[in-house]
């Protein structure tokens, strides 16, 4: 069975994207472009691992994060953070994501966290 990733992300042409590039992988995707999307489609299914950026108007993704981990504890979460800021990534961190990546990313970076995501 392939890989379930859901992407948060509020950058609709950049979350398209990158499902595109995942499912060509053999991953299934779903997207939300905000954070209390994210949490419904959790509530709703079943998924492997999350793709969770930290910048979004509205629910941030610290926010999301801390939500995630009260909905499902073990579901692993991978933060994407641009503007050089690693302070969030650490923080979200400590709040229990997997790791993070800096944005923009290379797609083999985000193959490489995933598999070690789904390896834990």
């Amino acid at each position: 069975m392939n890989p379930r990733v859901l992407l948060i992300d509020d950058e609709k042409e950049f979350v398209t994207t990158l499902a595109e590039r995942l499912e060509i992988r053999e991953f299934s995707t779903a997207t939300a472009e905000d954070g209390e999307t994210g949490l419904a489609l959790i509530r709703k299914g079943t998924f492997d691992v999350v793709i969770l950026d930290l910048l979004m108007p509205g629910m941030n993704g610290l926010e999301t994060l801390k939500h995630i981990r009260h909905l499902a504890p073990d579901l692993p979460v991978i933060l994407l953070t641009g503007h050089g800021s690693t302070r969030e990534g650490m923080d979200g961190m400590r709040l229990g994501a997997v790791d993070y990546l800096m944005k923009p990313l290379a797609i083999e970076d985000l193959l490489e966290k995933i598999k070690e995501a789904l390896a834990s």
